[in-house]
C-alpha cells in the first residue's frame, strides 16, 4: 500500500456502554463501614488472663473479612463486573404478595415471642419451626413438629452446654 492509497473505512466499534452500578458500589462501602466499626468495637472488649484467645478474636477475623469482601466488591464493580440475573428463579414477578402467608408467618412469630419465656425454647421453638411449616405450605403437621421439637432440643442443649448460654427451659425446667 503507498502512502496516497486510502484503507477501507471500518465501522465504528460498538461498545456497549458501561453503566456504574452505584448500589454495588453502596454495598461495598457499606461492608467496609460495618467492618471497620466491628474491628474498633472489638478492640474494646475486656480480655481475661485465663483465656488464651479472647473475645476479640472472632470479631477481628469478621471485621477484617468485611472489610476484605467489600474492598474486592469495589474493585470488582470499577473493573465493570455487573450481577447477571438468576435464569433458573420461578417466581412470577407480576403476581402480587401474598400476604395470607406473610400474616400467617408474623402470627407464629409473635406467639413464639409471647410465649418463650413462659413455655421455654425448647416447645416454642418446635412450634415455631412446625408453624412456619405449615404457614409455608407443609401438610405433615406430626412430621413438623417431630423435627422442630428435636430441632428446638437439640440447639437448647447446643447453646446450654457448647456456648454456656442458658436459653430459658420454661415449663421443662427440672426435665432438660
Amino acid at each position: 500500500m503507498s502512502v496516497h492509497e486510502t484503507q477501507p473505512a471500518t465501522a465504528p466499534e460498538s461498545r456497549p456502554t458501561r453503566r456504574i452500578d452505584f448500589g454495588q458500589f453502596g454495598l461495598a462501602a457499606f461492608m467496609v463501614v460495618v467492618g471497620i466499626y466491628t474491628i474498633i468495637d472489638a478492640a474494646g472488649l475486656e480480655v481475661g488472663f485465663a483465656d488464651p484467645v479472647g473475645p476479640r478474636v472472632f470479631p477481628y477475623v469478621i471485621g477484617a473479612g468485611l472489610v476484605l469482601v467489600g474492598a474486592l466488591l469495589a474493585v470488582a464493580t470499577a473493573r465493570g463486573s455487573q450481577p447477571e440475573p438468576e435464569e433458573g428463579e420461578d417466581v412470577d414477578l407480576s403476581s402480587s404478595a401474598d400476604w395470607l402467608t406473610v400474616l400467617k408467618l408474623v402470627t407464629v412469630l409473635l406467639f413464639t415471642v409471647a410465649t418463650v419465656n413462659l413455655l421455654g425454647w425448647a416447645i416454642s421453638g418446635a412450634v415455631l419451626f412446625a408453624g412456619a411449616a405449615w404457614a409455608l405450605g407443609s401438610r405433615t403437621l406430626v412430621r413438623d413438629v417431630i423435627v422442630g421439637l428435636v430441632l428446638a432440643v437439640a440447639s437448647w442443649y447446643a447453646f446450654y452446654v457448647g456456648l454456656g448460654i442458658p436459653l430459658t427451659p420454661g415449663v421443662l425446667d427440672g426435665i432438660l
